[in-house]
């Protein structure tokens, strides 16, 4: 099953399962948007849960692969100029240097190829753009039996449970590491903030 197929069946569920979960960590990551105006993309931007926490300066570019997603993104976008576009995180459809800022809650854990993910966001980011993710991540030489047993069936339905963050950012010469906090589930879950070099 693709990623596409599973997550539009996944899409009229997915508010209900994540949303009151999330909301306060999507809220603190948000906080980190610069005040000046500029260009964001919402890479993976799936039903808009983050989209209550914009602050209204800037144009956001909302991308998301599902199409079922993006139309439950679309009532939550009054208070900001946002345009949606579907399309993958792995290869975006935007020149290089396009966006001030790039957000990635929630995505870099569902894509098959999150190094492509990264490295895509590190090219269309302006020098000096940040990046704010907020995912679940394993440590480097972290076990963790259950999530690496359980990853080869989770990958295929709705996210891979075995993302290294640190491997990312080695692919990713380019993005510096300025911010790392846990944010949920003892630390699984982190929030990390980055700046194009």
């Amino acid at each position: 099953m693709s990623l596409r197929h599973s997550y539009t069946l996944i899409a009229p569920f997915y508010d209900a399962a994540i949303a009151r979960a999330t909301h306060a960590a999507r809220a603190r990551s948000l906080s980190a948007l610069p005040k000046e105006a500029g260009q964001v993309l919402l890479a993976g931007v799936g039903t808009g849960l983050d989209l209550p926490h914009l602050p209204p300066q800037h144009h956001y570019v909302g991308l998301d692969l599902n199409q079922a997603m993006l139309c439950r993104a679309l009532p939550r976008t009054s208070h900001v100029d946002f345009v949606p576009i579907q399309g993958d995180a792995q290869r975006l459809p935007f020149a290089d240097a396009s966006f001030d800022s790039a957000v990635l809650h929630l995505i870099l854990a569902v894509v098959p190829e999150p190094a492509h993910c990264f490295a895509e966001i590190e090219r269309v980011l302006k020098p000096g753009g940040q990046v704010l993710v907020f995912d679940k991540f394993l440590r480097r030489g972290q076990p963790a039996l259950l999530r690496r047993l359980a990853n080869p069936l989770m990958r295929r339905i709705a996210t891979r449970l075995d993302v290294v963050f640190e491997d990312l950012l080695a692919e990713a010469p380019g993005l510096a590491l300025e911010h790392d906090q846990p944010a949920l589930a003892g630390g699984w879950f982190r929030m990390i903030r980055l700046r194009k070099l």
